[in-house]
């Protein structure tokens, strides 16, 4: 059995249980009528998402488009020798999870400690932090969970030298019989987000793990979505500066304890296909390297912000994500010839980055669906949307409007429980989220 399956065993088992929790009032749009069943119950009834009686608005996911975009992934990652860690943060669904692992990825990223006692709890055994971790009780925490699972694998940044003495006291006062993992977080250049701005800041972090007995350094990573105004050449320029500082880490014997593998890691949805042009050239060091990709948003792709920065616009001929996500919603209110609202907002649909798009109508008379000509949001208050109508726009009270939305990490946190619905509109299991 391969680490992989190893893996995806390890997280079946709890995932499995979620389909024993109650159907109830916790659970936006699911059915009135199925209040005390179980999820699993409720998926075997495979209920028709505008004729099971689910309430509106309702958010949708694509079982078929998720399948395409797990698969699409897995081999986007073969075809370039990349090992991949999805970025869990994205749609925090353990049974996303187990299909991620199920279809090739190593482990699953992190960005905080909630996140990964998430993970933990559902059987996840590769865990890749993409911050320093410096609060003690996570850290504490963290070292329990490496002395009772032999198996268990986690890595962090660090980005500091305080942030080494912070992990090392705390980890020390824990008794930490292992030692963590980290690799050091280059920044992306003079006003970026997080990590050691210039090789020497890096090298000084590296020497302060080296001091310690509680960090092992196993590489170096950073995101290549915060370098200042990025291009493609940008991009490969820095994860080129990546690369070449791994490259002088292992020519000065910092990775001699790395356990026989050095991690070189980067890889956010936009920028991709830049990593991987790069990864292909990274020279051989004294250790196999791990090129670890932390790509999170193409599970569900979107209707917006992903939709034009994904890299396969840039490589057609590797394929394309479909968006998975479509947030169906009623009009309940039609006040004017070139106005209408409907019962979904702020509560129910991204905004950060762009607002829904409306897509098609179904017909609140017969069920008919038509494209959303002439209708577009405008706006969204907690519970409305604001919809304008040109002239000749079909739409009435009653009618349901389905919308793609934009940013898939904001339309996850706010559904619990996610229909996973089939193209004839056949719901065939529910998406559990923890946020």
């Amino acid at each position: 059995m391969t680490s992989s399956e190893e893996a995806l065993l390890a997280a079946d088992r709890p995932v499995s249980g979620l389909a024993d929790e109650l159907v109830d009032h916790r659970f936006k749009a699911l059915p009135p009528d199925a209040e005390g069943l179980t999820v699993g119950a409720l998926a075997a009834e495979r209920r028709n998402l505008f004729t099971g009686g689910f309430t509106t608005p309702v958010l949708a996911l694509s079982a078929e488009s998720v399948e395409h975009n797990l698969a699409l992934l897995e081999t986007y990652a073969e075809r370039h020798g990349l090992t991949f860690a999805p970025h869990g943060k994205t749609s925090m669904s353990p049974q996303l999870f187990a299909r991620q692992l199920e279809h090739g990825a190593w482990g699953i990223t992190a960005a905080v400690p909630h996140q990964a006692r998430v993970y933990r709890a559902y059987g996840i055994r590769r865990i890749f932090l993409a911050n320093e971790l410096v609060d003690a009780a996570a850290l504490r925490w963290i070292a329990g969970e490496l002395d009772s699972d032999p198996e268990f694998r986690f890595i962090c940044y660090v980005d500091s030298v305080r942030g080494v003495e912070l992990m090392d006291e705390a980890l020390r006062a824990a008794g930490a019989s292992r030692p963590v993992d980290v690799v050091v977080e280059l920044g992306a250049g003079e006003g970026a987000r997080t990590g050691a701005r210039t090789g020497a800041e890096c090298a000084a972090v590296a020497d302060a793990v080296a001091a310690t007995g509680t960090l092992r350094l196993v590489g170096v990573a950073g995101y290549e979505g915060e370098v200042p105004d990025a291009s493609g050449e940008r991009v490969r320029e820095w994860v080129r500066r990546l690369v070449a500082l791994a490259v002088d880490f292992d020519r000065a014997g910092r990775f001699a304890a790395a356990g026989g593998e050095i991690v070189i890691s980067a890889g956010g949805s936009a920028w991709f296909d830049a990593v991987a042009d790069v990864f292909a050239e990274i020279p051989e060091l004294s250790a196999p390297v791990l090129k670890l990709l932390r790509s999170g948003a193409y599970v569900s792709h979107d209707d917006g912000h992903y939709r034009h920065l994904t890299p396969f616009n840039r490589v057609p001929e590797e394929g394309e994500l479909q968006p998975a996500f479509r947030l169906w919603a009623q009009v309940v209110s039609r006040p004017a010839a070139d106005q209408a609202f409907l019962n979904a907002g702020k509560r129910d649909a991204a905004y950060d980055l762009d607002l829904p798009e409306a897509q098609v109508v179904r017909s609140g008379r017969d069920g008919a669906v038509r494209p959303a000509t002439g209708v577009s949001v405008t706006g969204l208050s907690d519970q409305h949307a604001w919809v304008r109508t040109e002239p000749g726009a079909e739409l009435e009270v009653g009618d349901w409007v389905g919308m793609g939305l934009s940013h898939p990490c904001t339309s996850f946190d706010k559904w619990q429980l996610i229909p996973l619905v089939a193209a004839d509109g056949t719901v065939t299991d529910y998406i559990r989220t923890f946020f």
